[in-house]
């Protein structure tokens, strides 16, 4: 079965690109297609087949490619997939696009329909959060995405099989491009995570400081709590927070995977205020044994189990968290329970599921295909030696 991926770009290492990751180990000689690619962010890549499109040699691509949808539209066009029996799109953007023979199972492993363009687009046009576009792009800017929807619309058709990342995903793919799909969580690694036999007195966030993750409905909790927190990771919204912030929140910056292991381990519980579409950080918490204080939406609905492994607050606001706070008692929750839940996600668990799906779809498809070229040849004999052979 030859195969080949399709990612969306490589330029650092967020989720998708971990998945991908995944992916290539289960098809490590599977070529690895992509609009731009920045392989000193990938030093597991630096023995793998990365074919790049033409962004690659374009000035500032490398480096600011989300300002090149319309070139990313034609640079997945490009690719020549013609030699591949199945080929994997892993994608949020533009990599399901690709244009693929009739003898080709496209598979599109899809993180979610294109926020900018369907379930965000009038948050990220209108919301002063996300930054003051120039009036003029204001201006343009609907009437550019109405084009690249309509691309998004019609390349969804090129795909044979949709694989959503949750059921949030796959009813956001009913909803924009009128397809089913299956439901196969990503991979969550949690091999470097352990349970503490020591948990301090402190709440965690993790992740990017950027506006839609909601770091700052955290601090302004916290600021009326007066409980310690502390914040790791970086982001646009850092020196904002940090200005913000009381003398009860600790801001971390970037550490290292050790470092990350153990505040995960010994946090009282990990704050998540964001609407994910999947969200890898709560199972990495549960993963350590620690519970989830969660908003009531998105992803966080399909991993986090009430009164198990963590608690919801209901509305995306300050008094709902403070008043989750409040009520939440550590001493409530078995750090073994939350951890053997969080096995469930763990990667073996996707290579095991997602190679199964490739290998029964390529068969279906492989049986479908000589159906109907059997039906073909039917039709195309003369009437007298179809009805003999029928």
């Amino acid at each position: 079965m030859r195969t080949a991926l399709v990612h969306d770009w490589l330029t650092n290492l967020a989720g998708s690109e971990r998945v991908l990751l995944t992916l290539h180990e289960l098809y490590p000689d599977a070529p690895i297609y992509t609009s731009v690619f920045v392989p000193e962010e990938f030093p597991t890549l630096r023995h793998a087949d990365v074919r790049t499109s033409f962004l690659q040699r374009v000035p500032g691509a490398r480096k600011r490619h989300q300002a090149f949808p319309w070139l990313r539209t034609v640079a997945f066009e490009s690719f020549d997939l013609s030699g591949y029996d199945v080929v994997i799109s892993s994608s949020h953007a533009e990599a399901k696009g690709v244009i693929t023979s009739p003898e080709t199972l496209h598979i599109c492993y899809c993180y979610t329909p294109i926020r900018y363009y369907w379930s965000g687009y009038h948050h990220y046009l209108d919301n002063p959060r996300f930054g003051v576009l120039n009036p003029l792009v204001r201006v343009a800017l609907p009437y550019m995405t109405n084009y690249l929807r309509i691309w998004d619309r019609c390349a969804a058709d090129r795909v044979d099989l949709f694989v959503a990342i949750s059921e949030h995903v796959a009813r956001r793919i009913r909803k924009y491009y009128g397809r089913e799909a299956e439901v196969i969580y990503p991979p969550v690694d949690t091999s470097w995570l352990r349970i503490s036999e020591r948990v301090e007195d402190y709440f965690l966030v993790v992740g990017r400081l950027i506006p839609y993750k909601r770091a700052d409905l955290v601090v302004e909790a916290f600021n009326r709590l007066g409980l310690p927190l502390k914040i790791a990771g970086t982001g646009s919204e850092m020196d904002s927070l940090r200005r913000a912030a009381r003398s009860n929140i600790e801001f971390l910056g970037r550490v290292s995977d050790a470092e990350l292991a153990e505040l995960y381990s010994r946090c009282l519980a990990l704050v998540f205020p964001q609407e994910e579409d999947f969200g890898i950080v709560p199972l990495e918490a549960m993963a350590a044994g620690r519970p989830v204080i969660a908003y009531r939406a998105g992803g966080a609905l399909e991993t986090v189990r009430e009164g198990l492994t963590g608690v919801f607050f209901e509305r995306q606001d300050t008094e709902s968290l403070v008043e989750a706070v409040r009520r939440f008692d550590p001493g409530d929750f078995d750090p073994q329970a939350i951890r053997r839940h969080a096995m469930r996600f763990d990667t073996s668990a996707f290579k095991e599921k997602f190679s199964r799906y490739v290998r029964d779809a390529w068969e279906r498809f492989q049986e479908e295909s000589a159906a109907r070229e059997r039906r073909g040849r039917l039709i195309s004999l003369p009437s007298g030696e179809a009805n003999q052979r029928g």
